[in-house]
């Protein structure tokens, strides 16, 4: 009886252990390993990804002068703040004590990798929230003048958020726009190798943790850089189509009249989809490039540890690796891309499947470098908590992923409601 008792006992104390709930083993692996770096650590470096991405884009208008994506490098810039007020989000969902947070903010220095982290997040961040003042500025002028003498109570609380917006700056004249011209251009230069390194941090991170032979290597920060801009502009690519076929459907449907019409929607939606596309398929062939010459560089170099990840790569990670994401989440779209006589509806399939490839992509980073013990002799398996019965499970589990995904789009679109990222390309007549 008091066996049964001391079984019963210490199965709850391996409960108790953050990481055993969805952890099993396999083979002889140490008593105190567990997966503990969970979905919310996946969705991280994706979000931090989709931050850069999405301001690379947006950048390629206002820096390089690509004034055919004028329309959704906009979009792209509001988006990327949507998104960069979540990206940390994950990790406060994962942390045991995540009330201690803001002491990353009060304690800054280089000594700590996360305490460098809160100093370019916040920098970043001052970064983008000006460079969307000053390409708004002009409108939250002409906003603030026009519902000076609205009524209701709605209009009345709008035009009073449209007078603070302008922060006093009520100079709309031909030059001092200009200045703002310029001025946003020099943020969006700056903000590039800012947005590179906010993402590098997070390749940063795993490279940097010598005990886990998957994660070390110093191609790490760069290949999430580059993935990070693969899955930003699929994102957007894929958002803007989604926008453009609203707009039509909208046009076609409506009583109301437009300043353009469904026809004129859909090549502007062409020529933005193929311009698009081309800057996607060179940033796909950069992080493919780097993928697999960091995986043949393991293999060739052969260290004491390649025995297990080759079985981990090769075998147990097969499905995940290399066929969803080298092959339906990178050479698939690749090839989508590719091929001549490219259609809208090609590319939001192809869009879609860059941003699943890019997903798993930090899956097997984080999830696969957890898969084997420091024995390596023994193997660890996640199992995603589906249905929830505990905090626990909801933060680690489906759910949390999903509230973290869409999170972003629900903030875009109160954005959007104040800041005409989207609304300004179909006005009413």
């Amino acid at each position: 009886m008091s066996a049964e008792l001391a079984g019963i006992a210490a199965h709850g104390a391996e409960l108790a252990v953050h990481g055993a709930e969805w952890t099993t083993k396999e083979l002889f692996t140490y008593p105190n390993e567990f997966v503990y770096w969970t979905i919310q650590i996946v969705m991280y470096p994706y979000i931090t990804g989709l931050v850069a991405g999405a301001f690379v884009l947006s950048s390629l208008y206002h820096v390089f002068g690509q004034e055919d994506l004028k329309d959704i490098a906009k979009f792209a810039l509001v988006f990327s703040f949507a998104l960069l007020i979540v990206a940390p989000m994950p990790l406060l969902f994962h942390l045991q004590q995540p009330q201690r947070n803001f002491e990353v903010m009060l304690t800054p220095h280089f000594t700590s990798a996360i305490a460098a982290f809160g100093m370019v997040y916040s920098f970043y961040m001052a970064i983008v929230a000006a460079e969307i003042w000053f390409v708004y500025r002009k409108y939250f002028v002409e906003q603030s003048v026009a519902l000076k003498e609205a009524k209701g109570f709605y209009n009345k609380l709008l035009g009073k958020t449209y007078k603070i917006l302008t922060l006093g700056a009520n100079d709309i004249s031909e030059g001092a726009l200009h200045t703002d011209h310029k001025i946003v251009k020099y943020l969006a230069a700056l903000g590039i190798p800012v947005a590179c390194f906010l993402h590098g941090y997070a390749g940063f991170i795993f490279g940097s943790v010598k005990a886990n032979a998957l994660w070390t290597t110093p191609l790490m920060p760069v290949i999430f850089i580059m993935s990070a801009i693969v899955s930003g502009i699929a994102l957007c690519m894929l958002t803007d189509i989604i926008m453009m076929e609203w707009r039509k459907f909208r046009i076609k449907h409506s009583k109301k009249e437009f300043h353009m019409t469904a026809d004129e929607v859909k090549g502007e939606e062409v020529e933005v989809t193929k311009k698009t596309s081309k800057f996607l398929l060179g940033a796909m062939v950069a992080a493919i490039v780097l993928e697999l010459l960091d995986l043949i560089f393991r293999g060739y170099t052969a260290t004491k540890s390649w025995d297990i990840l080759r079985t981990v790569i090769y075998e147990m990670d097969f499905t995940k690796i290399f066929i969803m994401q080298y092959g339906i989440g990178n050479a698939l779209p690749f090839i989508m891309l590719l091929l001549p006589g490219l259609t809208v509806r090609r590319a939001a399939v192809a869009s879609a499947l860059v941003l699943f490839g890019v997903f798993m992509m930090r899956w097997n980073v984080v999830i696969g470098g957890q898969a084997f013990s420091n024995s390596f002799a023994g193997f660890m398996h996640y199992h995603m908590p589906i249905i929830p019965h505990n905090a626990e499970t909801f933060k680690e589990g489906l759910l949390g992923a999903m509230f973290m995904g869409g999170l972003p789009f629900v903030l875009f679109w109160l954005f959007n409601k104040i800041v005409p990222s989207v609304k300004y390309t179909l006005r009413e007549k």
